[in-house]
């Protein structure tokens, strides 16, 4: 088994490739290991694979790297999920450019009926830490009992996992290093607590991999196609809370964001989010449960329920309604003539409809359903 470990490990490692193109390789070899097995010419072939990466391939210069990674993996119980696995993120499986492999500490349910991704600027004032502990506290209390994922980072990353830990919920950090440390060390007493509670920290990077800022915007598609949807809490007009947004949308995932002042430039961010209709004004639960069709008493999706056709009015309304409808509107005397009642009586019933919404006055005396 860590032979074959290794050889899952060695395909991500290889220089030049990516993602797309390591699961290319393993698919057209037939495994991981078949990829370091395979001669030159038939690597040439695979789509993506030039002469290049092709020589790479063959040199098997990373296998004693994914080696030594394998030895960590056993040495301190590390988990790893191999996207061809039975168990890896469905969510994350649908994302294009998933990692081939990930590993992590913790024993959280990856496939979860709710993953809420929260995130937002490391600079939070006290209005952003307000709105994000909120958020879980309704989240918690109207009985979603979601898994909360973030990046550990300070501000409002670290406020959410502390919100989800307080309510007893699973948390999970997608950490943007290996798993031989904490960073910011500042939360590792918190990272220690997410494993003990049932979180989890989740990495695609090798143990000794260096904290680099690439390695932080890289793990951010990881943040959002984990989840089923992403909060933004504060954000300024730049900055990696942005970059996720952006990835969840190309993901077609459904994203949030709180408004704020104006002024504010910590909900500049937000606030261009929604403006370019990029995510959802997100005011309350109420809004996530309607987007997401989310019941808040049993947490499960709601069932359609076929609605009245036209509720809370009086039966000559009714009639009205659905003469209107059925001809998709017409002039006041063809109400008049179709329904036998005066015009005295058609008018006060037709202004009590357009007060409640129900009906449309237009030009000519010409009226239209609005509903129904």
């Amino acid at each position: 088994m860590d032979d074959d470990l290794k050889y899952k490990i060695a395909v991500g490692l290889i220089p030049g490739i990516g993602d797309v193109i390591a699961k290319r390789l393993i698919s057209y070899c037939g495994g991981a290991e078949a990829v370091f097995r395979e001669k030159k010419p038939a690597l040439m072939k695979i789509p993506g694979v030039g002469e290049a990466l092709a020589e790479a391939v063959m040199a098997q210069d990373v296998l004693s790297k994914a080696e030594k990674e394998t030895e960590f993996v056993r040495r301190y119980g590390v988990g790893c999920a191999y996207y061809s696995d039975d168990d890896y993120p469905h969510r994350l499986k649908a994302c294009p450019d998933a990692p081939v492999i990930f590993y992590y500490k913790g024993n959280v349910d990856f496939n979860h009926p709710k993953i809420v991704s929260i995130v937002g600027t490391r600079q939070a004032s006290n209005y952003g830490k307000d709105l994000c502990n909120r958020l879980v506290d309704e989240l918690q209390r109207r009985q979603h009992h979601p898994v909360i994922v973030s990046g550990l980072a300070y501000g409002i990353d670290i406020c959410a996992h502390r919100a989800a830990l307080r309510n007893k919920l699973p948390t999970i950090a997608v950490l943007g290093h290996g798993l031989s440390q904490v960073y910011p060390s500042a939360h590792t007493a918190t990272a220690h607590e997410m494993v003990k509670e049932g979180g989890a920290l989740l990495t695609e990077f090798l143990s000794d991999s260096p904290i680099e800022r690439n390695n932080f915007v890289k793990r951010n598609r990881l943040i959002a196609g984990l989840s089923d949807l992403t909060v933004v809490v504060e954000s300024d007009l730049r900055g990696g809370a942005l970059i996720t947004a952006d990835i969840a949308n190309s993901y077609n995932r459904d994203v949030f964001a709180y408004p704020g002042r104006l002024t504010d430039t910590y909900s500049s961010g937000c606030n261009r989010l929604i403006k370019t209709n990029k995510a959802s004004l997100l005011q309350s639960v109420e809004d996530i449960e309607y987007l997401m069709n989310w019941d808040a008493v049993s947490g499960k999706p709601q069932q359609p329920v076929q609605p009245e056709l036209f509720p809370a009015v009086s039966p000559k309304e009714e009639a009205i309604l659905k003469y209107l409808h059925e001809r998709n509107g017409c002039a006041i005397d063809t109400l008049c003539t179709g329904l036998q009642m005066p015009v005295n009586e058609i008018s006060a019933l037709l202004l009590h409809l357009e007060l409640a919404g129900y009906v449309h006055s237009l030009p000519g005396k010409v009226y239209k359903a609005a509903r129904g």
